[in-house]
């Protein structure tokens, strides 16, 4: 079943992006690619995963779609047969097949200005990374209800304004992108720090995430932001198989072995960030941070005075509570633990981080570093009451509880 699910979240994004461009409806692509997994999930156990499985299941969605236009053209009079008729001629040039651009397609569709920008980015994570709304809501930090809703009005609008599902023309590309840069790295931060589920990475998706980077420098190659995001998730995405041990277990920065980082990645992403230098985004000095950390020779070395002036230019450019925190650990290293925890008391209690553990985190692991292993068991039993922490991140917190515990 675990197998299963994986092949499911990578088929997912493709088999709905391909579905809605023949229909035209992502209601009823996400509809029947639904009902393609449920049959899998029937079929496959016994006769086994096919060969090629985002094919099959791109083709018992079509043939799912397929009926339900048939039936609700039967029904809805000479509109809906009309329609029916329009998907039917579409697909009878030959078989419907795959286009590297069909989720990039729907992620230009999604980031239509007829939609606020939330409800883009959590239709965007569910049409294309095929998160669950309880995993977009915990993303986001928001509700459920507000998540579903969101999703359901935005399909809606559509539908009803009968929105194109296609990349936009040239001229309209740079209003979007930045919405698509956007839910690019929240796809690939979904599966490199996963929220939820067994596990700490969600492959997967970190390999979507990289690809779908590459294809939109490849579309918009003076793209600045574009490369800078590319450079962020390949640097971020060299230390991939390194982050967890051989049980599943989080490995932190500072424990991992650096023979084993993806060298080929690293120099890629250092290539992307020098075609990246004028950027005004936020994904440069982000770039700049997991540069300096793939390319310091051991963590001892870390040039932790240029991450925080990275972290300074990030906080130039949007004014975000985790940024912030994250700033203090960096702060941490470069003018000791007590000037850390000075720097994230100022941002403790901003509301915007109410639902997640990262201050309590953040707070727990400065507390052990600075030997008052006491204070930091307190604080990591704070982060492991919270909500929203994922079954390896629990696990990781009672490691730590344990180190501090017998130290």
């Amino acid at each position: 079943m675990a197998q299963l699910d994986g092949v499911f979240r990578r088929e997912w994004g493709p088999a709905v992006a391909a579905l809605a461009r023949w229909s035209g409806d992502l209601s009823v692509a996400e509809d029947a690619v639904q009902e393609a997994c449920a049959q899998a999930l029937r079929v496959w156990p016994s006769e086994g995963v096919p060969a090629n499985p985002g094919a099959w299941l791109t083709a018992v969605a079509r043939n799912r779609a397929t009926d339900r236009l048939r039936r609700e053209s039967a029904r809805g009079g000479k509109e809906l047969a009309a329609v029916y008729e329009e998907v039917t001629a579409r697909g009878a040039g030959g078989e419907l097949h795959q286009v590297r651009d069909d989720e990039l397609r729907m992620m230009f569709t999604c980031a239509h200005p007829a939609l606020d920008r939330a409800s883009q980015l959590a239709l965007t994570l569910r049409l294309i990374s095929g998160l669950t709304v309880t995993e977009i809501a915990r993303a986001l930090l928001q509700s459920e209800a507000a998540v579903g809703q969101r999703i359901t009005r935005a399909k809606n609008k559509i539908r009803k304004a009968n929105i194109p599902l296609r990349v936009p023309p040239a001229e309209l590309l740079p209003e979007r992108t930045p919405h698509v840069l956007a839910c690019i790295y929240s796809v690939f931060t979904e599966g490199y720090w996963s929220t939820a589920g067994p596990s700490a990475i969600r492959d997967e998706l970190c390999d979507e995430g990289v690809r779908l980077a590459g294809e939109l420098c490849a579309l918009m190659p003076d793209d600045a932001d574009a490369h800078a995001l590319s450079a962020l998730v390949l640097l971020h995405d060299s230390r991939r198989q390194t982050r967890v041990d051989d049980s599943g277990a989080l490995v932190p920065l500072d424990e991992q072995n650096r023979a084993r980082w993806d060298r080929g990645r690293i120099a890629r992403g250092l290539e992307q960030l020098r075609l990246a230098e004028a950027a005004p985004g936020p994904y440069l000095p982000q770039a700049v941070i997991a540069a300096l950390h793939a390319t310091a020779p051991t963590w001892q070395h870390t040039d932790w005075a240029t991450i925080c002036l990275a972290y300074d230019r990030l906080l130039s450019i949007t004014e975000s509570p985790v940024v912030r925190a994250n700033r203090a650990m960096a702060i941490g290293f470069r003018d000791g633990f007590g000037a850390g925890l000075a720097a994230l008391d100022e941002i403790a209690d901003d509301p915007r981080l109410a639902r997640t553990n990262t201050v309590a985190t953040i707070r727990a692991d400065l507390l052990r570093r600075a030997g008052r292993p006491q204070e930091a068991v307190r604080w990591y039993r704070v982060a492991l009451g919270n909500a929203n922490v994922s079954e390896p991140s629990a696990a990781f917190l009672r490691r730590r509880i344990a180190e501090c515990v017998t130290s």
